[in-house]
């Protein structure tokens, strides 16, 4: 069961004012993007998927699903340039799940933490793999 993505997670106590202010406003954009559940990430499982350039703009538009480095690499992509209407057309929420606990390691902090937060079987799929 998906919690909200209304919820926001703490800043961090050692930051200043200012950089608590820019973190938080960081934070808001990645939550912004959520889906409302999980369910709704109903992107592909196989072949190759070709983003668009307003997500692949520094690397890479192409990947195939079928190579292990190249799937993992559109999830980092689609994670932290994809936007709301982006994330339920090219992630998968059984390929999410399965990728999470490497994908977390490979995506920023900020990004983890939003996507955690809102989602607790992901950060539950984490300890178990572990």
């Amino acid at each position: 069961m998906a919690s909200s993505p209304q919820h926001r997670a703490p800043a961090p106590r050692e930051l200043s004012g200012a950089d608590a202010e820019d973190l938080a406003l960081y934070r808001e954009k990645f939550r912004l993007r959520l889906p409302e559940s999980l369910d709704e990430l109903q992107g592909p499982t196989h072949g190759v998927v070709e983003l668009p350039l307003h997500m692949a703009w520094s690397g890479m538009t192409s990947y195939d699903l079928g190579k292990p480095r190249q799937r993992m690499g559109l999830y980092r992509t689609v994670l932290h340039e994809g936007l709301r209407d982006d994330l339920p057309r090219y992630l998968n929420q059984d390929l999410l799940l399965h990728l999470w606990p490497v994908l977390r390691k490979l995506v920023g902090r900020t990004v983890r933490a939003v996507w955690e937060d809102a989602f607790p079987q992901l950060a539950s799929r984490s300890r178990a793999v572990a």
